[in-house]
């Protein structure tokens, strides 16, 4: 092998002195073919080993390791050989006698490696958004709890909308694409998705997918191109990927603490979304002018499921009950389930309306659906749990209707079913203003509801402060006895 200062001496004498190939291969003792090796080349020569060293103490499991890692290339990535684990298998089945350091070097040296090349890839404005679910946790009503946001973010213009959902069910999936949809003021062409259950039944070959059918009736909706990303590379919508630790560290560091989840949307994160379009201001004129328009009405971001209504008059779902009306137990009912409501439908009449509960085991009744039980079963006001969670002014009336009268229920039953013509706000603060009074009864109550809505500001009684010293008994029929000719 030649040295660089040969290398250097050859070039020197053939092109400055004008040696010839022979004279120079005669003074330096190196072949005619050498010397013109180096001639044709001024590079620094290159030690190439063409032959890997021999290793004596692995090479005997050399066949044992690679087959390893040949099968390692059907099983998923998180469970595949490390060298820490060939190491161990070396030992425990064979009887390795090596040290793990050793292994780590051969298994280096037998492993491929493959680096993935990116390629920078370019949208034109309103062309695609990409989207991604993410969480975080938040104080929701004095509670920790983890939230799941809706992430998508425009590609161009690098626009984002966060929405945070109780779950990443496929209402709560609908429903994020619709208010994004709505907040943007239009469409994309093409969203790029992971392969989300909630809309991905299965995943077939190529970026061919079965795609869910509530889901593809969204798409057929609004008339976007989805695009799924290969199974296990995220990397594929890198701009939506970044966007859940964005909006964690931005928008809800310091934890957010919050009355509900309402709260927590329109004021944190729709008016962080808010401050990023501005941010944006330029490219997001150009993206919102290029979006398809909306169509004439949103789509009905709900599941349907059928129930049938038990003897209490509730339906489950999710492990959750809800109250329908009395008249319609034992009838089959038809859910419509969205992210925050539960609509419950008989044909094509809505019965019931109740929010969403994400609680297990909760039962969300409503006193107007049992009021025909009440009314032909007025004694169960006493007990029933519909009656126990009004406002606290009702159990306060219950408890001044019974006092001293055994009967008193039924004048209670009779205030509730005013239900019927007027709201709970009215019928509680009429109430509230019986009790004042001291008359508590349906005539009372239903008056200064009547009273409220012509404008007519309810009776004071004033007591002069002398009489307020006295107290009388309540008085007995005896008395009349007498005139009656009737013997005690």
């Amino acid at each position: 092998m030649l040295e660089v200062v040969d290398i250097e001496y050859i070039r020197k004498k053939y092109y400055v002195e004008g040696w010839s190939i022979r004279k120079i291969s005669k003074q330096l003792g190196y072949a005619r073919q050498t010397i013109r090796k180096a001639l044709a080349s001024s590079k620094i020569p290159e030690y190439e080993l063409t032959k890997d060293r021999p290793c004596p103490v692995m090479d005997p499991y050399r066949d044992i390791i690679l087959n390893w890692l040949k099968q390692d290339e059907k099983a998923p990535k998180k469970q595949r050989h490390t060298a820490k684990r060939i190491y161990d298998r070396l030992v425990e089945e064979y009887g390795f006698q090596g040290s793990d350091s050793t292994v780590r070097k051969y298994v280096r040296k037998l492993r491929p490696v493959f680096h993935e090349v990116h390629i920078p890839l370019y949208a034109e404005y309103g062309e695609q958004a990409q989207v991604d679910w993410g969480r975080a946790k938040v104080i929701i009503g004095g509670r920790l709890t983890e939230v799941c946001l809706f992430c998508l973010r425009m590609k161009a213009s690098k626009v984002p909308f966060v929405w945070a959902f109780h779950t990443e069910k496929l209402d709560a999936f609908l429903e994020g694409h619709r208010l994004a949809f709505e907040w943007l003021g239009g469409v994309p062409t093409e969203l790029v998705y992971d392969n989300p259950k909630t809309a991905v039944v299965k995943i077939l070959g190529g970026p061919k997918r079965q795609e869910h059918l509530v889901f593809a009736s969204l798409r057929a909706h609004y008339l976007f191109d989805s695009i799924f990303c290969r199974p296990g590379e995220p990397h594929e919508k890198g701009s939506v990927e970044g966007l859940v630790g964005y909006v964690r560290r931005n928008a809800m560091v310091p934890m957010p603490d919050v009355p509900d989840i309402d709260y927590l949307n329109h004021e944190i994160l729709l008016k962080w979304c808010q401050k990023e379009l501005q941010r944006n201001r330029e490219g997001w004129e150009q993206e919102k002018s290029a979006l398809r328009p909306l169509p004439a009405y949103p789509f009905r971001c709900c599941v349907t499921k059928m129930a049938k209504a038990n003897s209490y008059s509730l339906v489950n779902y999710d492990r959750v009950r809800y109250s329908v009306p009395c008249r319609y137990v034992k009838e089959t009912l038809r859910l419509e389930i969205f992210a925050e409501r539960i609509e419950v439908w008989h044909k094509n009449r809505l019965v019931a309306c109740h929010r969403r509960s994400y609680k297990a085991k909760e039962t969300i009744l409503e006193l107007d659906h049992y009021l025909d039980a009440l009314e032909r079963k007025p004694r169960a006001v006493m007990h029933a749990a519909v009656v126990r969670r009004l406002p606290e002014v009702y159990a306060r009336a219950k408890e001044k209707l019974m006092h001293g009268n055994p009967e008193g229920y039924r004048e209670l039953c009779r205030i509730l079913l005013l239900h019927r013509q007027y709201s709970q706000v009215e019928v509680a603060s009429a109430l509230k203003q019986a009790l004042a009074l001291g008359s508590v009864n349906e005539a009372t109550v239903k008056q200064l509801i009547v009273n409220r809505a012509n404008g007519q500001a309810p009776p004071k009684i004033e007591v002069p402060a002398a009489l307020k010293q006295y107290q009388v008994s309540p008085g007995t029929p005896d008395c009349y006895d007498a005139l009656l000719g009737v013997a005690r």
